[in-house]
């Protein structure tokens, strides 16, 4: 074999190996509730029916039914109310023995919940309501164990407290999911549920500000959006003059540059800038000049 061809060799298995190195990931395919049910049915091989109606609509300032009844993941009968009132809240619609779409949905959040600047159950609070009226509390408190165990450690004991894994009946399941604007459908054919995927965003009052679609929620913008939905109540002043300069556009659910703000504070920045040389230049002569005056000296040599 020739020698390019055994470097070549070499390099083939490095990167087979680095391949098996076990990395730290969110939860995925190795959580026993990320597989499908037992009974799961053929996979579909085209469009299935159902997904004409999946959709997301956008419902924006949407006042949510907060007198419905659930069970958070101790069992316990709860109101969506209880979870209202004092801080904005980032709403998510899965079920917790879904395969695949909504597992990557929780990661997506806890990902951004990660490096976010704000906490959960601090500076805001975390509702997921299973949209399966067969799921159960204990299902839901396994996974909420999952995600928040995936947390840094020094951010658990709030967010245990702060975000909900809830389960519920169909009638108060289709309520909330129809304010909330989230059409979904359950296909017999794979007798799994069709959906689309996206979270919200609603005030400490429950009326829904912002909405974020896929699987990937960049933090500088659930960080912005939770600044606005909480009415400017969390936040710094580097915040505010961000939200100076990025407007949330509801076509894309992303935050966006507003260029003539951004250049409007280039000027001003600059203007600064040039203000400050000015003053230094002007200080420095003065000082020169102070210098040179007590430096100089009468005819004979006496100090002026």
């Amino acid at each position: 074999m020739k020698a390019s061809g055994k470097v070549l060799l070499v390099i083939f298995w490095l990167a087979m190996a680095w391949a098996d190195v076990p990395a730290q990931a969110p939860p995925g395919p190795s959580s026993p509730l990320y597989g499908a049910r037992p009974e799961a049915g053929a996979v579909s091989s085209g469009l299935p029916a159902p997904l004409r109606d999946v959709r997301i609509e956008q419902k924006l300032n949407q006042q949510l039914p907060l007198d419905l009844t659930f069970r958070d993941e101790s069992g316990r009968d709860v109101k969506l109310g209880d979870y209202f009132g004092r801080k904005p809240v980032v709403l998510a619609f899965v079920y917790y023995d879904c395969p695949m779409l909504c597992t990557q949905v929780l990661n997506g959040m806890v990902t951004s919940f990660r490096v976010l600047p704000f906490e959960i159950g601090k500076e805001f609070e975390v509702v997921s309501i299973s949209f399966d009226p067969r799921e159960t509390p204990a299902l839901a408190q396994k996974k909420k164990k999952i995600y928040v165990d995936y947390l840094p450690e020094r951010m658990r004991a709030d967010a245990a407290n702060g975000w909900h894994f809830l389960t519920g009946d169909q009638a108060n399941i289709g309520r909330i999911t129809e304010a909330a604007g989230f059409h979904y459908r359950y296909d017999e054919t794979t007798k799994q549920f069709a959906h689309a995927s996206g979270i919200m965003l609603t005030t400490p009052a429950g009326k829904l500000s912002r909405y974020y679609y896929g699987i990937e929620y960049p933090a500088r913008d659930l960080r912005l959006g939770l600044i606005e939905s909480s009415a400017n109540k969390i936040g710094s002043p580097v915040d505010q003059l961000l939200l100076y300069c990025y407007h949330y556009d509801p076509a894309t659910g992303k935050y966006g540059a507003v260029v003539m703000n951004m250049v409007r504070i280039g000027g001003v920045l600059t203007m600064l800038a040039i203000g400050a040389m000015l003053l230094l230049l002007k200080a420095r002569n003065v000082t020169a000049a102070t210098g040179k005056t007590k430096g100089a000296s009468l005819p004979g040599g006496a100090a002026l």
